[in-house]
């Protein structure tokens, strides 16, 4: 890749009208959804695409830096190094295999936290924002119980049911998963901010949203896709008739997960939406047996569509003599930006750009305490 141009996969997050719909034209020529940066005027033309995605690509291919879809890209570059946040794009190997087969999966995942987590056997724990005592103490103890038996926690950092999953594993001792709403530079509910920065230490934070994006309603059952999609089953704990956490049971049908609920009073308006599942085939869930026995035969993968080109780990000799200098001087124990420009003698600016390449390249991670390699 020209170090000039940002990188491609975050590129096409930012081009405008590269829906569903365009991206399946693109993947009806070419097997590759990059593919489209290489396309002459007259082959985009004739897949039918908007203008607007002829003239991002065109800019793309001219390196003009003045197009809005490129300046947006350089934008979110930029705040992921001031931020330290990782991107996973669809290339990179650390993409979770999971993630790849559910509906309209992100092109770019955005990280703070170990990555590598994403790749465990998870089982999402959501529920009501306003739940119970007894439904808080519920959420606590599976998330402890089934972190203890090898599960990884995930859920979505909201009040109620899903903090105290997440509080629940990490006062255990194990890492949590929460996806959320927003870009990783802000925290929603701004009172789980500890409760994210326990997540970020302990455990991954990640999104599909960029930098900078506000949290805003219509981004919440987006978000719910992802926590379903990691995960090999979805463990409602309370829920009301119309509440998020149905949908998500809902997308974790759809795709193929098990969906598991705690039965609760019948007078409660939290438990309506368990018995609801419960009536509709969910497994009624009475201790984290019952959720183990249920994932003994998980699901087997199927084929991946779209294929990744070049999902392999890249070799050096595709780097430039700096990101390698860079590269030689990583260990596998992290090591700060300061030490790092002392080993290459690189300024910061050229050490944080080089950095940030051979991570979306999955050759580098961001740890506490700096970068390191990734084995």
């Amino acid at each position: 890749m020209h170090t000039s141009l940002p990188a491609d996969w975050l590129f096409l997050t930012c081009i405008p009208k590269l829906g569903l719909r365009a991206r399946r034209a693109v993947l009806a020529a070419t097997p590759y959804l990059t593919d489209l940066l290489t396309m002459n005027p007259a082959t985009l033309r004739a897949l039918g695409l908007p203008t607007e995605i002829l003239g991002a690509v065109q800019a793309w291919q001219a390196s003009d830096g003045s197009h809005p879809a490129m300046a947006a890209a350089r934008v979110i570059e930029h705040d992921c190094l001031r931020h330290g946040i990782g991107m996973v794009s669809w290339a990179d190997p650390r993409y979770p295999e999971a993630l790849r087969h559910i509906h309209d999966a992100p092109l770019v995942l955005y990280t703070l936290g170990d990555p590598e987590l994403m790749a465990r056997d998870q089982i999402a724990i959501i529920g009501s924002r306003k739940a119970t005592r007894a439904g808080l103490d519920h959420a606590r103890g599976f998330a402890a119980e089934l972190s203890r038996r090898g599960l990884l926690v995930t859920s979505g950092l909201a009040l109620g049911v899903d903090g105290a999953a997440h509080a629940g594993a990490l006062d255990a001792g194990f890492a949590t998963i929460a996806v959320i709403g927003c870009g990783l530079d802000r925290v929603y509910p701004h009172q789980h901010r500890q409760l994210g920065q326990r997540v970020v230490a302990q455990g991954l934070m990640l999104s599909e949203y960029p930098p900078g994006t506000q949290a805003r309603a219509a981004h919440f059952p987006q978000r719910n896709r992802i926590i379903s999609g990691l995960s090999r089953g979805v463990l409602v704990v309370e829920a009301g008739l119309k509440s998020g956490s149905l949908i998500t049971a809902r997308m974790a049908l759809e795709q193929g997960r098990e969906v598991f609920a705690i039965p609760g009073s019948v007078h409660s308006p939290v438990a309506r939406g368990c018995h609801h599942l419960i009536k509709q085939g969910a497994r009624l869930v009475e201790t984290a047996d019952d959720v183990l026995d249920e994932l003994a035969g998980w699901w087997s993968a199927g084929p991946v569509v779209p294929p990744v080109k070049g999902h392999e780990a890249p070799a050096t000799g595709e780097l430039d003599t700096r990101e390698i200098a860079v590269l030689e001087a990583l260990g596998y124990d992290p090591q700060s930006t300061d030490a790092l420009s002392s080993a290459t003698g690189l300024p910061a600016d050229q050490l944080m750009q080089s950095l940030l390449l051979l991570e979306l390249q999955g050759l580098v991670s961001s740890a506490p305490g700096g970068f390191q390699k990734i084995a």
